[in-house]
């Protein structure tokens, strides 16, 4: 079987992961001192955002250098003695590999933006002005603003749908496509096991630069995108979610199997990002999985949860689920608000973290874990003066950005630097962090970090959840009812997720409940499932 099919991912961001020489930023040597809790943990992979040289506009993600790391983060050797320890523990390795665009600094856009003539002069995107000096259309970066700069040199404009330091590489150019594959091989030759592969709708853009129209009134903001932002005035058409992006990608998946079992997973955030995961990562498509910003937006309501993963499948044969195309859900990463905080308020109960945990990993697919998340961490408060995040800053007080979300891991509550560093970190550790510290945690058996230990130790022995086929039986404002089935087997899955108890429809007769999987324990009525508060049942139907 494929490893990474119903696979536990944890997403490490290096950063606020664990320092080990006192700078108070994370580093790969933190990476692998850290292992051992991953491993403990029950996951079967770790995906790490970027650690290539980087002058850290975006924090990694503006890459000056695809083969080096960056000496914030140590060296090729630390990688390498990192990646040696993960496969020792039986874990595997997904590189945060960042194709659609580069650092300015990187060498190929400093001959890039010199003239129109050199040899890598269409490497990146450029555009003549409009007669009147404008920029070549209407196209918006998602972090504010014109998503066109202009370059004095060339007299043109160079596009970046993210920061004017991260303009974005002109992958309609074979030469191009050489080059990045060239980059990925580099990390297959070390040993890694997959790449994630960041904004990966928007590797190829509309060769006619045509306007995108504006958006309806009615239509909701684009996902991962804040309200306040300008770009929810548009529909995005044209600036990304090309056909041509699927050439590329089956280029790169020839590449890949070229290594064996290597994992191609997609970040996708579209207006209508399902039917996108489904292009890239469904029946015949060129990826194995990919996830959306679907599951990590404000909305919460089982009946959300439900509809994305119906959305998914909608092209099962017999109005079965598709069993070629394989999703990922994500509930929480480095980019939006934790979801503890995000869908149950800023005093939610340890319980609702549980109960998350349980749905995430009741859901067909492979489940991604973001660091702290196994923890019930909720999102930090990071004061106006300690903000890191450009995006943050060119939003707030509307929007705070993405540092609250990123603060360093706290693993001591002894400690008032949390075993994270010996100095104080990058961002702030909050005070109710400290609290949920992992040492803290493990001592306790009603913990957040004890019951996903468990959790994900009881998952992996029953194998309609890794693997099976997903039904949804029921969804209602606060529970969800669904079955997994396997092998002629079927494992009814129901939660309560508003913590106020209530009934489903019963999934069919009940042979036997499953009483380990440590939530609040609900019965069988009737016809009716009955739960309690943030309560589950887990049972066995008859055929």
């Amino acid at each position: 079987m494929q490893w990474w099919r119903g696979a536990v991912i944890y997403q490490v961001y290096p950063r606020s992961f664990q320092d080990t020489n006192g700078d108070g930023v994370g580093d790969l040597p933190g990476v692998t001192r850290r292992l051992g809790h991953l491993a403990a943990l029950g996951v079967d992979a770790v995906w790490i955002s970027p650690f290539f040289k980087s002058p850290m506009a975006d924090f990694g993600y503006d890459v000056e250098n695809y083969r080096e790391v960056d000496p914030l983060f140590g060296t090729l050797d630390d990688f390498d003695v990192m990646l040696a320890e993960a496969h020792r523990l039986g874990l595997k390795v997904v590189v945060d590999m960042v194709l659609s665009h580069t650092s300015q600094r990187h060498r190929w856009f400093q001959e890039s933006r010199r003239s129109r003539e050199n040899a890598r002069a269409d490497w990146y995107v450029w555009a003549d002005p409009r007669p009147d000096g404008t920029p070549p259309n209407n196209w918006l970066s998602m972090f504010g603003g014109s998503a066109w700069t202009w370059e004095p040199r060339r007299r043109q404009y160079y596009l970046h749908n993210f920061l004017a330091d991260q303009p974005d590489l002109n992958l309609h150019l074979p030469a191009v496509q050489d080059a990045l594959l060239d980059e990925c091989r580099f990390w297959l030759n070390r040993g890694v096991d997959g790449f994630r592969l960041d904004a990966c709708n928007c590797l190829t853009h509309d060769l006619q630069l045509r306007n995108n129209p504006p958006r309806p009134a009615d239509m909701p903001p684009t996902e991962a995108v804040t309200p306040s932002n300008p770009y929810n005035y548009q529909r995005h058409l044209y600036n990304k979610s090309q056909p041509e992006t699927l050439g590329f990608l089956r280029r790169l998946r020839a590449l890949t199997d070229e290594y064996g079992d290597i994992l191609l997973i997609a970040e996708i955030a579209d207006d209508d990002s399902l039917k996108v995961m489904r292009d890239y990562a469904g029946p015949k498509a060129p990826l194995h999985t990919a996830y959306s910003f679907a599951l990590l937006g404000p909305e919460f309501d089982p009946r959300h949860v439900t509809g994305a993963v119906d959305a998914f499948h909608a092209d099962g044969i017999d109005g079965r689920p598709g069993r070629d195309g394989w999703p990922s859900w994500a509930f929480s990463n480095h980019d939006v608000e934790r979801v503890v905080s995000r869908w149950g308020g800023r005093d939610a109960p340890p319980e609702f973290a549980k109960a998350l945990i349980a749905l995430l990993c009741s859901l067909r697919g492979t489940v991604f874990l973001y660091q702290g998340e196994e923890l019930g961490l909720p999102e930090a408060d990071v004061p106006y003066e300690q903000l890191k995040d450009p995006y943050g800053l060119n939003f707030f007080p509307d929007f705070a950005g993405r540092d609250g979300c990123r603060t360093p891991m706290p693993w001591e509550d002894g400690d008032r630097h949390a075993g994270f560093s010996t100095v104080d970190g990058w961002l702030p550790i909050p005070n109710d962090h400290l609290l949920r510290a992992v040492a803290a945690q493990a001592a306790d058996p009603q913990s957040v970090l004890s019951f996903t230990r468990h959790f994900l130790r009881w998952r992996k022995a029953r194998p309609e959840l890794v693997t099976g086929d997903i039904d949804i039986v029921e969804a209602t404002e606060h529970m969800i009812c669904l079955v997994r089935s396997l092998n002629g087997r079927r494992l009814m899955v129901a939660i309560e997720l508003a913590g106020r108890g209530g009934s489903v429809a019963l999934a069919g007769e009940v042979d036997e409940v499953d009483e380990d999987h440590r939530l609040a324990l609900g019965w069988v009525e009737g016809d009716r499932v009955t739960l309690p508060p943030y309560g589950a049942v887990f049972a066995w139907l008859r055929d």
